[in-house]
């Protein structure tokens, strides 16, 4: 056998099969499902949850791209004392406008803690205010 006859007869190699489409997709898919999941688990699951009360100082809309309603409110302990600042966030549109006519007033509020949300456009604060309630002087 000669050296033609002997390259004539090797089998061909099978051609490479493209996998980079496939790692590529699985890279930036993978995380993205992972970051998805971990978000709504911390979203839908609050870490604890209470009732305030207080003055409600501030109610307002802020943030550049997610706009998310804030609050703050003035928890005095003694007359004549300083009082503690609670910063809070309001997500259902149906108890926007209550806090805003509720603004200077004695209110108690029922919040949730949802602590590790990954970004603020659920909000600027990890307490989640989900009823209002207008306490007479």
């Amino acid at each position: 056998m000669t050296a033609p006859e002997a390259q004539a007869s090797a089998p061909a190699p099978k051609p490479r099969r493209r996998r980079w489409p496939v790692v590529v997709a699985t890279l930036l898919v993978v995380p993205l499902l992972l970051f998805a999941i971990y978000t709504f688990f911390v979203v839908s699951w609050s870490y604890s949850d209470g009732e305030r009360s207080g003055t409600l100082q501030k109610f307002s809309r802020k943030g550049w791209l997610c706009k998310t309603y804030e609050g703050e409110l003035a928890q005095y302990v003694v007359g004549g004392v300083a009082p503690q600042i609670w910063y809070f966030t309001v997500r259902d549109e149906t108890l926007v406008r209550q806090m805003s006519d509720a603004v200077g007033q004695n209110v108690q509020v029922h919040y949730s803690e949802h602590r590790g949300v990954p970004t603020n456009c659920f909000g600027d604060t990890p307490y989640w205010v989900d009823q209002v309630k207008a306490i007479p002087k």
